[in-house]
């Protein structure tokens, strides 16, 4: 079977500073996996190398079979922040993601996008007028507006509290259970790459290359307090002590 996401001996470098070195992973479709590693290691920049918005590289990046040549509506991107235009008003900002001969008579798929990020009642409001949470939904059904087969997803929940991270990451799964998207997540938190993801790549410190792949091996749905899953815990906390206590002479690029 083709890989959804595919990297083969990847070398980025910025200036003089190589960030990742020889890092190849492969992600198989439909599958959720998440993307750890210590601070500052390149976890961001190669999801924005596989999204096309990175070109400078060695090696080799393939989405569905195709050579990375830059963006495409095939690869969805949910960043950190929502990055929502404020002059435009929710309906608006979805409406940028559809491919442009969808985009005249948008308004049922606007209301279908919505519904999926339960967000119904909100396409007049402004960017000003959500919560973070809700900020981000937004950036979530427009990802998801041009159908990609790929989302890439960058600490998409780091800025929202407790409850609302929790919130979010079962509407990630409900989205998955769906449509079967393939998923990469970039994520600090060890409880959500263990309570979302099929399999985790432990990334080493700078520069960076794929330390290990931990199979997570719980059935969904999964139950948060699930013992297996704290013992994965542990295991992952390990794996980044040593990532991180791994020696290098080149501190590479703070991303």
């Amino acid at each position: 079977m083709t890989s959804a996401i595919q990297a083969e001996h990847v070398v980025k470098r910025f200036a003089h500073r190589v960030v990742l070195q020889d890092l190849s992973l492969e992600v198989s479709p439909s599958e959720i996996a998440a993307l750890i590693g210590p601070s500052g290691c390149g976890k961001s920049t190669l999801l924005r190398l596989i999204s096309g918005l990175e070109r400078d590289h060695a090696g080799r990046l393939v989405i569905d079979g195709r050579e990375v040549t830059g963006p495409s509506r095939a690869v969805g991107f949910v960043f950190q922040e929502p990055r929502l235009l404020p002059w435009l008003t929710v309906a608006g900002n979805i409406v940028l993601g559809l491919p442009p001969a969808k985009r005249r008579n948008a308004g049922a798929l606007v209301q279908d996008l919505l519904a999926q990020v339960q967000l119904e009642g909100t396409a007049d409001a402004l960017p000003r007028q959500l919560s973070g949470g809700m900020a981000q939904r937004v950036a979530l059904a427009r990802a998801l507006a041009a159908e990609p087969g790929v989302l890439l997803l960058d600490e998409p929940f780091s800025a929202v509290d407790a409850l609302t991270r929790m919130t979010l990451q079962d509407l990630v799964l409900a989205i998955w259970q769906r449509t079967r998207i393939t998923m990469l997540l970039v994520t600090h938190d060890l409880d959500e790459a263990l309570y979302l993801s099929d399999r985790v790549f432990v990334m080493s410190g700078k520069p960076a290359a794929l330390n290990q792949v931990i199979a997570v091996g719980v059935p969904r749905p999964r139950d948060r307090r699930n013992p297996e899953l704290a013992r994965q815990r542990v295991h992952l906390m390990e794996a980044l002590h040593v990532a991180g206590a791994r020696p290098s002479a080149d501190q590479g690029d703070p991303r």
